[in-house]
């Protein structure tokens, strides 16, 4: 009898894999994707619950950059041996994204440039620092987990510091215009008072009732002695090496051509942050054209509002004192206001709503001075953390009251939270929620989410419109500082002065930002690559279904899948439209 039953059970599985579909092999794939991929970022795994990775925090060495890339290719292989004719349309499109996001990882670590683990807009040594807002705290386990990372950074730091030396022998360095500065970063984690450490900022809370007091203690005793004899020491560390040996050997040139590979790399970091196939040549025209557009608006604003031309609008809100804050809580309560005022008109252009709420932060201030005006940290619903809208209190003159509706309405809703919060709660695969970060969409979105603020109200002054349309007009910009910059050569100052010409940003913010173009290539190009899109397909949509055009139901479309690139999203868009007629 104990034999008959091993053997019927052997039966029943060599039948089962000799019966495995199309689909069934294509699951498996995506399941083992997503395990590796979670093996391999293990910070991002805690946040989504998924605990058995809770006390490392990964690893940072090209040994590891190229196991990685070898993983998606075994992945590549395993897709190509699937018949996608016999899939269902969802999965048709969900191996399309799986195998493009695969192809531009295996392509990326070709490259010379994925040596370069520092810009304006990351850092190593700033992630491990975000540790305290990214882990969730709930028993005395998640505290102590949250110790052992720590432990490990002096590993994680040495590993990245050599990449980071390997990219100085390969001259896959930073330009050395981008990172004025920078070294504050680094230098402004550490902590003379230990308990006033980022890294400590969790045992300063309320001791949670299933820790005891002793345990507590001991916990606390703990973070202390880490901070004091490991982290303080390993950040100094790195401020040294990037101080004596980085800094020495940054590049003069600031655009990526300049370095090996320089111009293949921005070709294809192009087609990676625009999801299409457009050129830096098309991508600069097309800038331009957008420029003339929003200027033309611009113009006719400030003659509206009785003045005798943009640039003499633009100068009063620069300097009249009544459109800035006087201290950094002044600013924090305005974008508060002015998060809570959108939130209450979010049901007229949405049917869907995340459960997932956010908050507002300052950026931390040793990353705000060179930060960008804002920005948005994604929580996770399942690790029990919300959502951030971080502004930025630093320089508040260079911080105008007017570019509040605008700046709220991209970072928190109805953009980036909005977005990504409903992102999470999608039943679609896990890789497409939380590693398909398609930038275009993301930033697109954001980006059209600025022009819903005339629709909801929040421009009701011609400051805030011109607040709007200025920040319109930067993302156009970008288009054609970016390709001028990584393809045309051109120097810092003309990026500067091209944005100074055309948009209403503050110095402060017009330094940072082309400082944030120079030291990462190609990512400024989503926004209105993105936004057009959403904009065209909008139209399009309003066009030909005319009084059956629901814009609620529009959004909910647009955003139901999740990220994609944008010629996924037409047809889904288009799709809709032919269901709706």
């Amino acid at each position: 009898m104990f034999r008959y039953s091993l053997f019927v059970i052997f039966f029943l599985f060599v039948t089962t894999l000799c019966n495995a579909t199309p689909t069934d092999d294509f699951h498996t794939v995506m399941k083992d994707q997503w395990a590796a991929y979670l093996e391999s970022n293990p910070l991002l795994a805690t946040q989504l619950g998924v605990r058995q990775y809770d006390a490392q925090i990964g690893e940072i060495s090209l040994m590891q950059m190229d196991h990685d890339a070898a993983i998606a290719q075994s992945f590549l292989d395993k897709l190509a041996r699937i018949d996608v004719t016999n899939l269902n349309s969802m999965d048709q499109v969900n191996y399309a994204i799986l195998r493009r996001l695969l192809r531009e990882e295996v392509t990326g670590n070709s490259y010379p440039q994925r040596m370069i683990v520092f810009s304006t807009l990351f850092s190593f040594h700033q992630t491990i620092a975000s540790l305290p807002d990214l882990t969730p705290f709930h028993d005395q386990s998640d505290y102590a987990h949250y110790l052992d990372r720590l432990s490990k950074y002096p590993t994680y730091s040495d590993q990245a510091i050599a990449v980071t030396r390997a990219a100085i022998k390969a001259g896959a360095v930073q330009p050395c215009a981008s990172l004025v500065g920078f070294e504050n970063t680094i230098t402004g984690v550490v902590a003379a008072d230990t308990t006033k450490s980022r890294f400590y900022a969790p045992f300063t809370t309320p001791r949670p009732g299933s820790v005891s007091v002793t345990d507590w203690q001991a916990l606390q005793t703990r973070a202390l002695a880490l901070i004091h004899d490991v982290l303080n020491p390993t950040y100094q560390k790195w401020a040294k090496i990037y101080s004596l040996e980085y800094l020495p050997n940054c590049r003069k040139d600031v655009g990526i051509y300049a370095t090996p590979q320089g111009k293949a790399y921005y070709e294809y970091i192009v087609g990676v942050m625009t999801t299409t196939q457009r050129t830096p040549d098309d991508i600069h025209a097309l800038g331009l054209r957008e420029v003339a557009r929003i200027a033309a608006s611009m113009d006719t604003l400030a003659k509206d509002s009785g003045y005798s031309s943009r640039a003499a609008m633009i100068q009063k809100m620069h300097t009249d004192p009544k459109y800035f804050a006087k201290t950094p809580d002044e600013i924090m309560a305005a974008a508060a206001r002015m998060a809570k005022e959108i939130d209450g008109k979010m049901p007229t252009l949405f049917g869907r709503l995340p459960r997932l709420p956010y908050g507002v932060r300052a950026i931390p201030a040793e990353t705000a001075p060179g930060s960008t005006t804002a920005y948005y940290q994604p929580g996770s619903p399942a690790g029990g953390i919300s959502g951030t809208y971080y502004v930025n209190t630093s320089k508040l003159d260079q911080r105008p009251l007017w570019e509040l509706p605008a700046l709220t309405a991209h970072e928190s809703v109805p953009g980036h939270h909005h977005q990504i919060a409903l992102q999470q709660e999608l039943d679609i695969p896990d890789f497409r929620r939380y590693q398909a970060q398609f930038t275009a969409f993301v930033e697109g979105w954001g980006l059209y989410s600025e022009s819903l603020g005339t629709e909801m109200g929040i421009y009701d002054t011609p400051e805030k419109r011109m607040g709007q349309l200025s920040y319109e007009m930067w993302r156009a910009c970008r288009l054609v500082v970016d390709t001028g910059i990584h393809a045309m050569g051109w120097p810092k100052a003309r990026a500067v002065e091209f944005m100074k010409s055309n948009t209403a940003l503050t110095d402060a913010n017009i330094d940072a930002e082309v400082n944030r173009y120079i030291s990462n290539p190609g990512q400024a190009l989503a926004y209105k690559i993105g936004e057009l899109k959403i904009k065209e397909l909008r139209a399009r949509a309003e066009t030909t279904l005319g009084t059956k055009f629901d814009l609620r139901a529009f959004h909910d479309v647009v955003l139901g899948q999740g990220p994609v690139p944008l010629d996924v999203l037409e047809s889904q868009v288009d799709a809709w439209i032919a269901r709706m007629r």
